[in-house]
C-alpha cells in the first residue's frame, strides 16, 4: 500500500500541470488517443523483450506526433483522433494476442495494477514525474503564451509548434508512467478530471496546476483506501474519487469564480 500510494501521488504530480494545458487547449481526446496507443507499445515491448516503459513512451510519442502532423491536412481533429485512438487500441490488443509463450494480464494494462508496483516501477514513475514537472516548469511561460494566443507567441519570438512538441513529449512520458497505476483506458481521466476540478478554485495558472496536483494526490490516496475497504479495483476507484471531487466542487458553484 505504501508503494501504491507513492506511485499514485507521483502520477498525480506528473499529470497535474500537463492536465491544465490539456484542459486549456481542449486536447482531451488528444490525450486519450495517445494513451490508447500505449497498449501497442506494451505488446511491442514484450515481443522485443525490452522495457515496457520505453516501448509505451515510444509508441505514445509516435502517435502524438502523427496526430500533430496530420491535423493540418484537411481532417477534422475529432475525426482524426477518433480513427487513430481506436485503431491503435485495436491493433495493440490484436498484437498482444499474437504473443505466444508470454503470460500477460491484459486487464492490468487496461485498468492499471497499482498494487503490483515494485520498487523499480516506483523509481520509473517518480523519475518520469520529475522529468515532466521539470520540462513543463522550464517552458511554462512560453507554453502559456502559445496556449493563450498564437499570434502573441509569434510576436514574442516563440514558435507555437515547438511548444506543442514539448507538450507532446511530456504527454508521452506521463502516459508511460501512468500505465501501471490507472491503465491506458483511464490515463486521460487522471489528466483531465483533477485539472477541471481545480479550474474553479484557481485565480492564476500556477495555482490551478498546484491545486490540480493536490486533487490528484487526494484522489490517489482516498481511492486506494476505498479500494482496500470495499474490495474494488484500485485504478478505477482513484478515478471515481476524482470524479466525486469534481462533482462536489461544481455543486458548490466554485467554478463560477475561477479561471476560464
Amino acid at each position: 500500500m505504501t508503494r501504491a500510494t507513492l506511485a499514485g501521488v507521483g502520477v498525480a504530480f506528473a499529470a497535474a500541470p500537463l492536465g491544465c494545458f490539456v484542459v486549456w487547449r481542449r486536447m482531451a481526446y488528444f490525450g486519450d488517443a495517445t494513451a490508447h496507443a500505449a497498449i501497442l507499445g506494451v505488446a511491442l515491448s514484450l515481443a522485443l523483450e525490452m522495457s515496457i516503459f520505453a516501448g509505451a513512451m515510444g509508441v505514445a510519442l509516435v502517435m502524438a506526433m502523427t496526430v500533430t502532423l496530420l491535423a493540418g491536412r484537411g481532417y477534422a481533429m475529432d475525426t482524426l483522433l477518433g480513427v487513430l485512438a481506436h485503431s491503435a487500441l485495436a491493433f495493440g490488443l490484436v498484437a498482444v494476442s499474437f504473443l505466444s509463450g508470454i503470460r500477460i494480464d491484459l486487464m492490468a494494462y487496461l485498468f492499471g495494477d497499482i498494487l503490483a508496483v515494485s520498487r523499480s516501477d516506483l523509481l520509473v514513475i517518480w523519475g518520469g514525474a520529475i522529468c515532466v514537472v521539470t520540462l513543463i516548469g522550464w517552458r511554462w511561460s512560453a507554453l502559456l503564451t502559445a496556449t493563450l494566443n498564437e499570434e502573441l507567441a509569434y510576436a514574442s519570438g516563440l514558435n507555437p509548434k515547438r511548444e506543442q512538441l514539448f507538450l507532446t513529449v511530456a504527454l508521452a512520458i506521463t502516459v508511460a508512467v501512468a500505465i501501471k497505476v490507472v491503465g491506458v483506458l483511464l490515463i486521460a481521466a487522471m489528466l483531465i478530471i483533477p485539472a477541471a476540478a481545480a479550474r474553479g478554485l484557481a485565480r492564476t495558472p500556477e495555482a490551478m496546476a498546484g491545486i490540480a496536483a493536490a486533487i490528484g494526490a487526494i484522489s490517489a490516496v482516498a481511492g486506494l483506501q476505498g479500494a482496500y475497504l470495499f474490495d474494488t479495483p484500485a485504478g478505477p476507484s482513484i478515478v471515481c474519487v476524482a470524479a466525486i471531487l469534481f462533482a462536489a466542487l461544481n455543486i458548490l458553484h466554485l467554478p463560477n469564480r475561477g479561471m476560464r
